[in-house]
């Protein structure tokens, strides 16, 4: 594996059907809202089929570290409710894939994402910085299931009242301003 090459399988256990969370994780134009930690911006520029195959969103991403990402997602195929796979392009190169089983109340959710980075930054620092860039994806990746719980709670909650009172998600770690002005 080249330094710039990565590897990473996530998993997270949320209370909650595998339904509603690949309704969720499939929604990619809704990530800002509910991982606003990592997701700053999602455009649909392709549709995809009825299934949404075909589907591509551009992203513009963060993690802790301060630098944003430019990437686009392609949907490869589509397993309702049991997960789906993608194509990243652009900043990431590679594939991932959402694998989601049920077990009781619990919904097991894995990501298996084999990427290179190929963002200049990443790809010419990454034979030093492997592991602080390993860690940045572990972070993004725990506030997204921080995240996901809480879109779960809002969806479950018996008034709109009640689901006001959560917390928002996580936020970006910089303000979107200064963000925009670096990008």
């Amino acid at each position: 594996m080249a330094s710039h090459e990565y590897h990473f399988i996530t998993e997270w256990q949320v209370p909650g059907s595998i339904e509603t969370v690949y309704a969720i994780l499939d929604a990619a134009e809704a990530l800002p809202r509910w991982w606003p930690s990592v997701y700053l911006d999602v455009r649909v520029v392709r549709p995809g089929d009825e299934r949404g195959v075909g589907k591509v969103v551009a992203l513009w991403t963060k993690g802790w570290l301060p630098y944003t990402l430019r990437w686009s997602l392609e949907k490869l195929d589509d397993h309702p409710p049991h997960g789906f796979s993608l194509k990243a392009m652009g900043d990431f190169n590679g594939t991932g894939r959402w694998t989601l089983v049920q077990a009781g109340p619990v919904a097991i959710i894995t990501y298996d994402w084999r990427i290179s980075a190929d963002k200049w930054l990443l790809r010419h620092l990454s034979f030093a910085m492997k592991p602080l860039f390993a860690a940045n994806h572990r972070w993004a990746m725990a506030r997204g299931e921080e995240s996901l719980k809480l879109e779960l709670l809002r969806r479950q909650a018996a008034t709109p009242a009640a689901a006001a009172r959560l917390p928002a998600p996580p936020p970006p770690t910089f303000p979107h301003n200064r963000l925009r002005r670096r990008a």
